[in-house]
């Protein structure tokens, strides 16, 4: 049988150890409070980060934009510019059909005009008059929601009798008995289901010639970039001769 101060001590005992939980307790919330309150202070600095990096970017978009002019105006005196621009970019170029390739030798200009970085941009395509469409500017307009979506509008590609593409599919050529079965460029235009799309979720193609193509296309249209990648694969096969030679070896 426990003794009558055993019983004491042990009250005691467990009296202090309840008491002590509450202190960890009450000091691990202190510690959250303050921990949130400078997750807090962090998120205004980060935000007023955001808004002056918003702000910089605008600026200097604005500057941009009469450079962007300039260079168009010269790239229209050069023939096959853009079509040459797109057949060299390693991912673009997947995306052109040969009847593209003969659609895109009217393109005069490319355009991107980001003059409002906040709200969104748009992307245009100038073509000369031409037997494939009547249009001779077709756009696709991204505009950003404060809600975090992006609502898309794009042209309606007003295609010539016998000219346009098939079901989505290919370019159906006036008088051939069959169409061709490759996707063409110009869906994209069409590709405007999705009009309001969670943020982070990006149009592969608008972004490649939005932060890619239209930067420089220059160093596309001088396949700066395809003699790169040749001397990598080059590097490549030489590895593997390396490779097949120590076998033989073996």
């Amino acid at each position: 049988m426990t003794a009558p101060a055993d019983k004491g001590k042990k009250a005691k005992t467990d009296a202090e150890a309840g008491e002590e939980n509450e202190q960890i307790d009450g000091a691990l919330v202190l510690s959250i409070e303050k921990l949130q309150e400078i997750q807090d202070e962090l998120e205004k600095v980060n935000e007023e980060a955001s808004d002056k990096v918003m702000e910089v970017e605008q600026k200097y978009s604005e500057i941009r934009r009469p450079v962007y002019l300039r260079r168009g105006d010269i790239i229209k005196t050069i023939p096959d510019f853009w079509l040459t621009a797109f057949m060299s970019h390693p991912l673009l170029s997947e995306l052109l059909t040969e009847e593209d390739q003969k659609i895109f030798k009217y393109l005069e200009s490319v355009d991107v005009d980001d003059s409002d970085v906040k709200s969104g941009y748009s992307i245009h395509l100038n073509f000369s008059e031409n037997p494939y469409f009547e249009d001779t500017k077709l756009t696709k307009t991204y505009s950003f929601a404060d809600d975090g979506t992006t609502t898309i509008k794009a042209s309606s590609v007003k295609w010539k009798e016998g000219m346009g593409p098939l079901n989505g599919n290919g370019v159906n050529k006036k008088g051939s008995k069959r169409p061709l079965v490759e996707e063409s460029f110009f869906t994209w235009f069409g590709d405007t289901e999705l009009k309001s799309l969670a943020d982070g979720v990006q149009d592969e193609v608008a972004e490649i010639i939005k932060e890619d193509l239209w930067p420089n296309p220059l160093k596309y249209f001088n396949n700066e970039v395809e003699d790169f990648e040749g001397e990598d694969d080059d590097e490549d096969l030489d590895g593997e001769e390396g490779e097949d030679d120590e076998d033989d070896e073996n």
